[in-house]
Order: structure tokens, then C-alpha cells, then sequence
């Protein structure tokens, strides 16, 4: 016997079921091809009270968590982000750390030394300056390390060094990864004079609350902002102790200011959602 209902509710299912379809679909390329497979540039102003005026508008260029070889991520890609950052004209570039891949689903290694080379294009008033990640130390500290000094790249791992562009003066602190215990923040700001002004930079966000007060900002990257961020849900998936707090953008607690930056590449899966790949750019000013 013929069933009206039934009949009706297969009718129904069918274009709901084709319309489920279309919207994973498009969700999964979006994810898994066109986000990731992409960078934007993103501008913040950030204003600090440790900051003087004579270097107002000093605008620094932030890369981190290059992981050059995640898919669609590889070399020309590179060459792509330098030539973006360069045409921003920097005063200060920052490399904040994993430069290789471990173990991300669908890469393709590449070796620190083509990395470096063109990341020796990379060109600011005041130098370009990096500092290892803990996928740098994973794969070979020595080989990140040899390729960048070949190439001319200076790493700052616990050191510092005296920065100056006409009455702008200020210390560049690079720490090292946090994750590792590679990190020396006694010996990386022990040649930096009482009451200087100081930058820091480092991979990962969590040594935030060992760093002194008296740091100006401090910049990492190491989050990837999660790479996913879900409506209502948040970022489900953050390598930090503290979770989202510490994933994306400026943080400012008990008179410090960090700024974290979501990277180039991909870790562990190649999926990034509602976090695009960033080159960052921070534009610092004095606070009134």
C-alpha cells in the first residue's frame, strides 16, 4: 500500500541530505585547501607605557611558525611571504621560531638551507633577527643553526644586542624556546643597562610570567591561534598551558605586554579555519 508519508519525508531528506553534502564540502576545501593554502597581512597598534616617544610608529614585521614543507606551504610559498613582507617596508623583522616540519599529515620536508637562503631576502632598516622553535630543536638545532649563520641570518638564543635609528634607542632581546628548556632569560638580558628600553621575542608564548616586568613587549608565535576556531565552540586545541588566553593577538596582564602571532604553516594536521596564515605587522607607540 502506498505510504503519503513516507513519500514525503523521502522527498524531503533527499535535498536536505544533498544540501549537508554541499556544505561539508565546501567547509572541508575551505579548511583543509583554501585557508591554509593562503596568508593575509594583519596590522595592530599597539600602545605601551614602557615605550618611549622617540620611537613612536616604529613598526615591526612578525614570522613565525614558518613550517616550510606543510602542505601548500612549501618553498614558493616562501618566496611569496618574503616578497609581501619586504613590500611593507619594516623597520624590524622578527623571526620567532620553527622554520621545518615534524610530522604534519600530507608535508614534505625541506632542509633548514634553502629555507635560509631565502629567508636572507628578507630585507628591514634595523635587521632581520630569529630565534629557534621547538620543531628547530625536534629535527637538528646545530643544521637551523649553521644555515641561518651561512646565510647571514643573526639567531639572538639568550642574547641580546643594542638597536638604534636616529633618537629611537632600544634593546632586542631574543629568549630561547620555552617548550624545550632551552630558554636563559638572566643570560639573554644581562648585557642590557638599567631602565633601557626592551624588546623581547621568543617561540612560545608560556614563559610570558618568567619574563621581567620591565620588557616593553615580548612577541612569539608557537600557537598557530589554535589553527582552528569554531563558531560558539572557540579554538578547541591550543599548545599552551593556558589554553586560549595565550593564542592569538595582544595580551596584557600585571603591567606586561605580549603579542602572539597565529604563523605561516601548519602543525600536525593541515587544516586551519577562521585563522588564516599571518604576516604580522605591530606599529608600537608611546602610551599617554
Amino acid at each position: 500500500m502506498h505510504n503519503p508519508a513516507k513519500s514525503h519525508l523521502a522527498t524531503t531528506v533527499k535535498p536536505i541530505s544533498l544540501l549537508l553534502l554541499i556544505v561539508f564540502s565546501v567547509l572541508g576545501l575551505w579548511a583543509f585547501w583554501f585557508e591554509p593554502s593562503r596568508f593575509i597581512t594583519t596590522q595592530t597598534t599597539i600602545k605601551l607605557p614602557l615605550w618611549p616617544s622617540s620611537c613612536d610608529g616604529l613598526k615591526i614585521v612578525v614570522l613565525a611558525d614558518l613550517h616550510v614543507g606543510s602542505p601548500h606551504n612549501h618553498l614558493d610559498n616562501l618566496v611569496k611571504v618574503v616578497e609581501a613582507t619586504n613590500a611593507l617596508h619594516p623597520d624590524l623583522i622578527l623571526l620567532a621560531g620553527d622554520y621545518v616540519i615534524h610530522e604534519v599529515v600530507g608535508g614534505s620536508f625541506v632542509r633548514p638551507e634553502p629555507i635560509a637562503r631565502e629567508l636572507k631576502k628578507l630585507s628591514a632598516k634595523l635587521g632581520v633577527y630569529a630565534v629557534l622553535g621547538n620543531h628547530d630543536w625536534w629535527y637538528s638545532a646545530a643544521s637551523v643553526k649553521s644555515a641561518f649563520h651561512d646565510n647571514g641570518i643573526r639567531l639572538l638564543e639568550n642574547d641580546s644586542l643594542h638597536l638604534q635609528s636616529g633618537t629611537c634607542d632600544f634593546w632586542l632581546a631574543g629568549i630561547g624556546d620555552f617548550w624545550g628548556g632551552h630558554y636563559d632569560t638572566k643570560r639573554a638580558m644581562q648585557a642590557i643597562p638599567n631602565a633601557a628600553t626592551v624588546i623581547a621575542f621568543t617561540h612560545n608564548p608560556d614563559i610570558f610570567y618568567e619574563l621581567p616586568e620591565d620588557i616593553a613587549i615580548t612577541f612569539a608565535g608557537h600557537t598557530h591561534g589554535g589553527q582552528v576556531s569554531l563558531p560558539l565552540l572557540g579554538r578547541l586545541i591550543v599548545p599552551s598551558r593556558y589554553g586560549e588566553k595565550f593564542a592569538i593577538g595582544t595580551i596584557t596582564e600585571g603591567g606586561r605586554t605580549m603579542f602572539v602571532t597565529t604563523g605561516i604553516g601548519t602543525s600536525i594536521l593541515p587544516v586551519r579555519f577562521r585563522v588564516p596564515p599571518e604576516i604580522a605587522v605591530v606599529v608600537l607607540g608611546a602610551k599617554n
